[in-house]
């Protein structure tokens, strides 16, 4: 279980101030299907040598990744620029609230450093969300993918980025970098947003995606949500075909896990069948690539993913 309190500064301090007045909320018993091993590999160790080395912050340790310990086996970090603090506070995130430092400008090349060292062909690069600044942060992204450009030429890149919300120019500034994969997750059901993600729009965030779409067609699109927060199935088969209408590509959907008694409760753990029977469904409503199952998130497995993804488009070409 995650705590509540950041320890790893000189005096212990409050992770979630928005959340500390909360009611605790029940912690569910984790079934067998979410059960996964501890990580401590030589490989994982080397990851997290690499990560420190560069002073980076990775979502997978600040947001309590499951996938951690394979991941980073794997050397298959994701790396969250401009900071560790965030300008929102999500009931489902363990990521910092709070007033961020101000930009590291050394930060991209850090990044592109740790990319090399890691060997990756393939890199997930997310960040806070950075309300406080003019650009929402859209010009270090750019930044970031031209650092990484310059160190590891072959080396694909997939952002994940915030909404940009009230941020004129920004998306428009990210995708003329020309990102490979260009992700924004909606997380959740339209009517669960007030409660689960209240400094967000829906309409806004699949806006942003069709928008990707709109200024370059070839960059590839992709968003993800949870579930278990109490949508309905109706409710889940609503959000692929809206996404479908704004042109993304790739789904990925997963079951949502409780970080504290703070946060927002699990309303249910989602079977695996259920996520096949999703799988299914949105494959059929012409999404080129869809991951679903309990531990399914947004960069797990990228790299196979980006691969998987272009072969479906060029089969989809090939029979147009």
């Amino acid at each position: 279980m995650v705590t509540v309190i950041d320890t790893l500064k000189d005096a212990p301090r409050p992770r979630h101030p928005e959340k500390a007045r909360r009611p605790d909320t029940p912690i569910l018993r984790k079934p067998e299907w979410i059960r996964v091993k501890a990580p401590g590999s030589p490989v994982y160790s080397e990851t997290r040598r690499i990560v420190r080395e560069n002073n980076l912050v990775t979502v997978c340790e600040e947001a309590g990744c499951p996938n951690i310990g394979e991941c980073w086996t794997k050397k298959h970090a994701t790396m969250m620029i401009m900071g560790d603090t965030c300008t929102r506070a999500c009931a489902f995130c363990n990521v910092k609230t709070g007033l961020p430092a101000p930009l590291d400008a050394s930060e991209p090349e850090n990044v592109a450093n740790a990319v090399a060292m890691l060997g990756l062909r393939h890199v997930v690069i997310t960040s806070v969300d950075r309300d406080d600044l003019n650009d929402g942060g859209a010009r270090h992204f750019v930044e970031v993918i031209e650092a990484i450009r310059r160190r590891s030429p072959g080396t694909t890149i997939e952002i994940l980025t915030p909404d940009f919300l009230r941020k004129d120019g920004a998306i428009e500034m990210v995708v003329a970098a020309k990102p490979d994969v260009f992700n924004h997750n909606l997380e959740t059901v339209p009517r669960l947003y007030l409660n689960i993600r209240p400094g967000a729009r829906y309409f806004h965030s699949l806006r942003l995606l069709q928008r990707v779409k709109e200024i370059d067609p070839t960059i590839f699109t992709k968003s993800g949500i949870m579930v278990g927060l109490g949508e309905s199935r109706e409710e889940v088969l609503q959000v692929m075909d809206d996404m479908r209408s704004a042109g993304i590509d790739f789904l990925t959907i997963g079951q949502y896990l409780q970080p504290t008694r703070k946060h927002a409760a699990i309303d249910r753990f989602v079977t695996p069948d259920e996520f096949r029977s999703y799988e299914t469904i949105a494959r059929t409503k012409g999404f080129l690539l869809v991951s679903s199952s309990p531990l399914t998130r947004s960069s797990y497995h990228a790299d196979e993913d980006f691969a998987r993804l272009s072969a479906a488009r060029n089969a989809a070409l090939s029979q147009g």
